[in-house]
């Protein structure tokens, strides 16, 4: 059951006026492990092809580190066959789905929590890009043309820890673990935090710089990224937006990431007489 453009829109609106909050469900790895992690699966995040377009059957690895961009084409079914899905953390609530309306606007209800009582949290926030489809994406816009984008991430439990007395690697081991949103071709390298900051009492925004290495030749490359967090009330996770471009693009760039992570929102869901449960998303996490 898709969520209604009037209920996306209605959701948006009551997010916007709202105090956030955010939240994530697995455990994952170590930083320890990133260099154990040499070879991991990989999910390529492009932009949805044209209906009439060739399917695609190959990845030009260079063209994709450096700008963010498959030009081996769309991504199709058959592009998707055999790829895992990034871990972000995010789960969705059971009958609902993420919906953009005209404006951009995305509208999107998740749970975090634990199995036993897992709690349902209304994000949104407004992006320029499209909204990427298919079962290898949780909530993400990109770009596909230049590869800026957005996407949502959930951390671990914060052990009852407030936004503000968080280290930033707590932030950013979701990111940067091996099976982590910017992982495709192993860890990046030269992870660089620029500034962490409260904005207002209820979100945390962290600036950050790090580099992707090429699978073939080692060489590195420079992307720049936005985090804006929050911890829901009544909750135990995080919940994020990351903005990011490469470092090449970022002038022309950065308006619109920060436009976009500075326009997320994240409140607990009104209660209902409906169960909560997760989604079933096959060969996705599932509690």
């Amino acid at each position: 059951m898709h969520i209604s453009k009037a209920i996306s829109s209605t959701i948006f609106l009551t997010l916007m006026v709202n105090e956030t909050c955010g939240f994530s469900f697995e455990n994952i790895p170590t930083r320890r492990e990133f260099w154990s992690a040499c070879t991991i699966a990989a999910t390529t995040i492009i932009a949805p092809t044209n209906s009439n377009a060739a399917a695609q059957e190959s990845l030009d690895i260079e063209t994709f580190l450096r700008t963010g961009i498959d030009t081996g084409g769309g991504m199709t079914v058959s592009s998707q066959a055999g790829k895992s899905r990034p871990q972000t953390g995010v789960v969705f609530r059971d009958g609902s789905d993420v919906s953009q309306d005209r404006s951009g606007a995305v509208a999107a209800e998740i749970l975090v929590g634990t199995k036993k009582d897992p709690q349902p949290v209304l994000v949104s926030f407004v992006a320029p890009w499209k909204l990427e489809k298919g079962s290898v994406f949780d909530v993400e816009c990109r770009d596909g043309r230049t590869g800026e984008g957005a996407f949502l991430a959930v951390t671990q439990n914060t052990q009852g820890k407030s936004l503000q007395s968080l280290p930033n690697s707590f932030f950013l081991e979701r990111l940067f673990d091996p099976t982590g949103r910017f992982s495709f071709y192993g860890p990046p390298t030269d992870i660089k935090v620029k500034s962490s900051r409260m904005q207002g009492d209820n979100y945390r925004r962290i600036e950050l710089t790090f580099s992707s290495l090429s699978q073939s030749t080692n060489a590195e490359i420079p992307r720049r990224a936005v985090v804006v967090a929050t911890i829901p009330a009544g909750t135990e996770n995080a919940v994020m937006l990351v903005g990011s471009a490469s470092a090449s693009r970022w002038k022309v760039a950065e308006p619109a990431v920060l436009q976009t992570v500075e326009s997320f929102r994240a409140v607990p869901a009104p209660k209902s007489g409906l169960k909560i449960r997760a989604k079933d998303r096959s060969n996705s996490l599932v509690f």
